[in-house]
């Protein structure tokens, strides 16, 4: 129904975005909501209803990389839409398509709610399957640009980025183990940074 919108992001929440169009205010839930900024400058989102008995759910994505794999992720027998953006949340879609690939279930089942039947069932339904979508255009972000600041203060940020991963589903046993790493790390200074080195730290078993 929608292939993307293009507006401005008025509101940024650690479940979802909301981007505005023509005085309508777009409700989308995202793999990694703070990837985006309020800004007055148009943006470009991908989107994706998702329609059920009780509700309908309009999901938006950075890049059509990122959309395309969520469309394929949710066919899979026990992969929701929670669980798919869950997936996407580290924002590099070739990862998990290796993964795939490979046949690599100790990588996969790193993903909450995502056990080894269920990476068994997306190796089966997905290999071989997800090799165009490493063709697509995605949208790059830069890891290392400067900090606009030399001194800020990040306890707000760190935790929007806890309450953003308690909602794909990591547990606070899970977060727990990283914080101190997170806390430590003096280059981390905005949501979206502390959003990644986390994901890296829950993936890398550190």
């Amino acid at each position: 129904m929608y292939d993307y919108i293009k507006g401005q992001v008025t509101r940024v929440t650690p479940e979802y975005v909301v981007l505005e169009q023509q005085g309508i205010g777009y409700q989308l839930f995202t793999p990694n909501p703070f990837a985006f900024q309020r800004s007055e400058e148009e943006t470009q989102v991908f989107t994706y209803l998702h329609v059920r008995e009780d509700a309908q759910q309009l999901m938006g994505f950075p890049n059509l990389a990122q959309r395309e794999l969520f469309r394929k992720l949710i066919l899979v027998s026990g992969i929701g839409p929670k669980g798919a953006l869950a997936i996407l949340a580290s924002g590099e879609p070739t990862h998990v398509i290796k993964a795939i690939e490979r046949e690599d279930e100790s990588f996969l089942v790193k993903f909450p709610g995502v056990g080894k039947k269920t990476a068994r069932q997306m190796i089966l339904d997905l290999k071989g399957k997800l090799n165009d979508l490493i063709d697509i255009e995605q949208l790059e972000f830069e890891d290392d640009e400067p900090s606009l600041f030399t001194e800020h203060d990040t306890v707000h940020e760190m935790e929007e980025a806890m309450l953003a991963l308690t909602a794909l589903g990591y547990s606070e046993k899970e977060l727990s183990k990283i914080r101190p790493k997170l806390k430590a790390n003096n280059e981390l200074t905005t949501t979206d940074e502390f959003m990644k080195k986390s994901l890296q730290l829950l993936f890398s078993g550190k």
